[in-house]
Parts: C-alpha cells; structure tokens; sequence
C-alpha cells in the first residue's frame, strides 16, 4: 500500500472524534510478525479455538463445499490453513509432501495479504510442502478483491480469524457485498467470528502481559511516521490500552497520548493534534453471536450452510454457499 493512500486513510481518520485509523496499517512486514506471535499468546484464545475446529471439521468443509480452489483473505503465513490444505489435497487423492500423481492437479491455493513480503515467503513454504497444489499469492487487502481464480461454483473463499468484527457494521455490510459480487452461485464462504464471552478474558486477549499487543499497536506510530515522514509522531508519546464496549460488543484498541502530541503530515500540509490522555482508536474488534452471522449472512445472498464450535463455544466458523440470485 502506498503513502498516499495511508495519507487518504490520516485525512479521513485523525480528524474525526474520536479519532481512527484502519487496523489495515498494523500489517507492515514487522506488525505482521508480531501478529503471528500473537497468536501463540496464552491469553489469545482465537487462534487455538479456531484452530481447533479446522481440525475436527476440515474434511467436512472440503467435502461439502466441493471446493477445487481455495482463496484466503488476510492470509499472513498460512498456518492455520494447512489443515484445510491437508483436507482439500487428500481428498483429491493426494497428499502434502507425498510426491503423489497427477491426480492433484487443477488444486489451487490463493493467498491474499497486504505484507508481499510476509506472502511470498508463505507461498515458497507452502509449494514445497504440497508440490500438487498451485499457489498463486496476490497482494490486496479487503477493499479491493482480485478476481477469483478457479472454477465457478467450486471456490471456497477463506475469512478466518474473526476479522470480520473489525469492520463497523456499514462497512462489514459492504465487505459482504464485495465478497459476493467476488463469488459464483454455488461457491462457498467460510467465515471464522468471535463469539461473546466473558468481557475480562476479551481484553486480556488484546492487552497480554508480554506485552507483545502492545508493541504490535505502537508499531503502527512506527508505520505512519516513516511512511508519511511525519515529524514529532513518537511511539513513546502514547500507550497501549484494550476496553470493552458493553453496548457495542466490542473490544476497541487504543493508543492513549502520554503527553500533548502535535505531529505533522507534510503530505497533508496539516498539523494534528491530541491532548493528554485522549486517545486514538487503532482497532474494534466485535463479537457475535450465531444468530447474528447467520442473519447478516443471508442479508447479503449467502445461504448459510453449517455453523461449528470449539468444544468451549468461543469461536465460531461458519460455512455459506453463494445463493443463486445475488438480489435475494
């Protein structure tokens, strides 16, 4: 992604009340390892939980969704994925890492992510590691889907994570739409949310004691002051904070200003400033229940197909299939 559109994103963002930017610009080659250890975090439930049904349920994705290509949103490295690989390879009678036949071929795996260099390097792993799939990595983000290779009414179209509560409900509508548009009739989405819990285990997931949220957060100060040259934007001015939003339903990253910032945007030819103790808004993260995916899913031309748990009904992942009539 480019300055000037990090600029766009400071211009419609920093001058708002509260003020915001997308979560969008955490994801540097640095933020998008920092994510990943994250995700090994004790108290960072989501990806263990998520996990956890790709295990149980993988096969079972694979064999009703019919896919023969498999795209992923926010791919990052993988990880994760390689379960439903490992489904999706066996089931058309090859394997990882077999040497197995021809029988494999036409398998494709797309991952998208916005760090290219976090990308390619999953993308060599993962060639190495299933030599009968095709992977063809694209740099995008959510806002601008490539078109989708692969078989029409055979792709199965990955958003896991639960990043699909980072989106304040307009634009989680439109991202809807954008996928759907993005998808034949008969093509599958599987969506991976966060379910409502316990408000003290939500914030200890975003504010760990390591501490390693915290420099994931301030590394956006990092991301905006070099891309944009901005001066007197320091990451020491502003801590790290996670709340929940009870009426909301949501868990919101902030960084709060330790002292008066005024930071200017050559770019911009603006000066922006924030008060001690105000903060800056960096993420939301909302959470759900099943009855609210599914509603917002068939909103938007998804008929949705099977819903499934961990064992401790923390996450969620839900499979839709794209409904014939994108107007219903």
């Amino acid at each position: 992604m480019s300055r000037a559109e990090l600029e766009a994103d400071l211009r419609e963002g920093l001058w708002r009340d509260p003020p915001r930017l997308p979560p969008r610009w955490f994801y540097d080659e640095r933020g998008s390892r920092l994510f990943d250890d994250i995700t090994r975090l004790p108290e960072y439930y989501p990806t263990r939980a998520e996990a956890e049904i790709l295990a149980a349920r993988s096969p079972e994705i694979v064999r009703v969704s019919g896919a023969t290509s498999v795209h992923e949103l926010g791919a990052g490295m993988s990880t994760k994925t390689r379960v439903l690989l490992d489904a999706l390879t066996s089931a058309a009678g090859t394997g990882a890492d077999d040497g197995a036949g021809s029988d494999g071929e036409g398998l494709l795996f797309a991952p998208l992510d916005i760090s290219r260099e976090v990308l390619l390097e999953s993308a060599e792993e993962l060639r190495r590691e299933y030599p009968m799939l095709t992977v063809e990595p694209a740099v995008s983000d959510f806002h601008d889907l490539p078109p989708l290779a692969g078989e029409p009414g055979r792709r199965l179209l990955l958003f896991l994570g639960g990043t699909i509560g980072n989106f304040e409900e307009a634009e989680r509508a439109a991202f809807l739409d954008r996928v759907r548009s993005a998808l034949s009739p008969g093509d599958h989405l599987l969506l991976g949310a966060d379910l409502v819990k316990d408000p003290a285990r939500l914030v200890a997931a975003y504010d760990d004691a390591a501490g390693v949220t915290a420099d994931f957060d301030l590394n956006l100060i990092d991301v905006v002051r070099r891309t944009t040259a901005a001066e007197g934007l320091r990451r020491e001015d502003f801590a790290h904070q996670a709340v929940w939003d009870e009426d909301a339903s949501r868990v919101e990253m902030r960084l709060v200003a330790r002292r008066d910032v005024a930071a200017t945007f050559p770019g911009l030819g603006r000066t922006w400033r924030l008060a001690q103790g105000d903060h800056l808004r960096t993420e939301i993260s909302r959470k759900f229940r099943l009855d609210e995916l599914r509603d917002a899913l068939a909103q938007h031309a998804f008929d949705p197909v099977e819903s499934w748990t961990d064992e401790a009904e923390d996450f969620s992942l839900t499979l839709a299939r794209a409904a014939v009539d994108a107007t219903a």
